[in-house]
């Protein structure tokens, strides 16, 4: 009995964890700031016109955290290195929607349940202040 070998991981993913890889390599040799932008000038128009306004509202409201990349994609850690907030690209995974998280490293506790990931297909300036008000919360 013949058996096919399955795909586990999708050549996005793949490409990811090897994007990791690489980030781990260059340690603290990483120019964050300039391997960001590289990621970001990637992207798609829509992806990239996102990014860079996330970008920019990460600095305005958590200058503290530190733009790196993370898995291939935009992401800004605290001092310590851990990822508080993080970008993926709709391209990046064929997605119909881009997505901004935050990780375990924001401090946007509330209560027993609260979001972490947002779903994004464009920002408007009532997205960017909800955005805004909750980067601020991120890094307490």
């Amino acid at each position: 009995m013949a058996t096919s070998k399955k795909k586990v991981f999708s050549e996005a993913e793949l490409e990811a964890m090897q994007d990791a890889k690489v980030e781990r390599k260059k340690g603290k040799k990483a120019d964050g700031e300039a391997d960001l932008l590289a990621k970001v000038a990637e992207m798609g128009d829509s992806d990239r016109a996102i990014a860079e306004r996330l970008h920019a509202l990460v600095k305005q409201n958590g200058p503290e955290l530190l733009p790196k990349t993370w898995y291939g994609m935009p992401a800004w850690a605290n001092s310590a290195g851990k990822v508080v907030c993080f970008f993926t690209a709709a391209g990046k995974f064929d997605s119909r929607y881009a997505s901004f998280g935050f990780n375990e490293a924001a401090k946007l506790d509330d209560g027993t349940m609260w979001p972490t990931a947002f779903a994004i297909t464009k920002l408007t300036p009532a997205d960017e202040d909800k955005l805004a008000a909750l980067i601020k919360k991120a890094v307490g």
